[in-house]
């Protein structure tokens, strides 16, 4: 079955950064585009980035384009978003996406001094 665990959230300062991981397995990942989501406190679920099979293509959303980088390692069955310049604003939970009814279980993302 498909399997998604997420890690490498936590509390980080304003303008720091981290690098969040997903681990894939269940499914031909090699062949399947992957997205980040996240979801704020009360809030609903946003649209983070994607990115193709390949890994040659990918969109962000106008909130994190320029400080986040999505990749993947076909590889290792992963896939990666490197956050920079982190803002109170993105305190959320990121769940990396498969098609539109798979994800995992999140990691917690608190951007605050």
């Amino acid at each position: 079955q498909v399997q998604l665990v997420e890690s490498g959230g936590g509390l980080v300062q304003p303008g720091g950064s981290l690098r969040l991981s997903c681990a894939a397995s269940g499914f031909r990942f090699s062949s399947s585009a992957m997205s980040w989501v996240r979801q704020a406190p009360g809030k609903g679920l946003e649209w983070v980035s994607n990115i193709n099979s390949g890994g040659g293509s990918t969109g962000y959303a106008d909130s994190v384009k320029g400080r986040f980088t999505i990749s993947r390692d076909n590889a290792k069955n992963s896939v990666y978003l490197q956050m920079d310049s982190l803002k109170p604003e993105d305190t959320a939970v990121y769940y990396c996406r498969y098609g539109g009814n798979y994800w995992g279980q999140g990691t917690q993302v608190t951007v605050a001094s």
